[in-house]
């Protein structure tokens, strides 16, 4: 897991009006969690994960085709840029730098394990699989625990 200080080092000091950002176009509709009627097309996020995230969803895309992303609920965005602290901590979220993204939080809480997680089962692997290849790691997978955060590995 990428330490606080490592995230500064590398990314920057995390800002409310970060200089840091770019825009990813997805490579498919997203659905806003909180409100799906809502399209997401494209989302904020740090430029040095840019590329590995475009790469991520375009590969996740080519696996599941689009009608599988819908039907498990992996096109349901739940945020990647949002300055705050981690909840619970004093120290910035990797959502600070746009280096972490949400995905299907409604059915992957935050303190969800493995036992009741949606991303904890079977057929999300090949997706959790990809975020790892891309250079991203899975809190479920790595702390069971919060599964629908994916954050960059350094």
């Amino acid at each position: 897991m990428i330490t606080t200080e490592q995230a500064i080092k590398k990314y920057g000091q995390p800002s409310k009006n970060p200089n840091y950002l770019t825009t990813l176009q997805l490579p498919y509709p997203m659905r806003l969690a909180w409100d799906k009627n809502v399209k997401v097309n494209r989302m904020q996020c740090h430029k040095l994960v840019h590329d590995k995230l475009k790469a991520i969803f375009e590969e996740i895309l080519q696996v599941y085709g689009y009608d599988k992303i819908v039907e498990l609920g992996i096109d349901l965005f739940g945020g990647c840029f949002n300055f705050r602290v981690m909840r619970g901590g004093t120290e910035p979220s990797r959502h600070s730098w746009g280096i972490a993204i949400d995905l299907d939080p409604d059915r992957n809480k935050l303190k969800e394990t493995s036992k009741t997680a949606r991303f904890a089962r079977p057929e999300y692997n090949s997706m959790i699989d990809i975020f790892y290849k891309h250079g991203f790691q899975s809190l479920g997978r790595e702390k069971n625990y919060d599964w629908m955060h994916f954050q960059v590995k350094e």
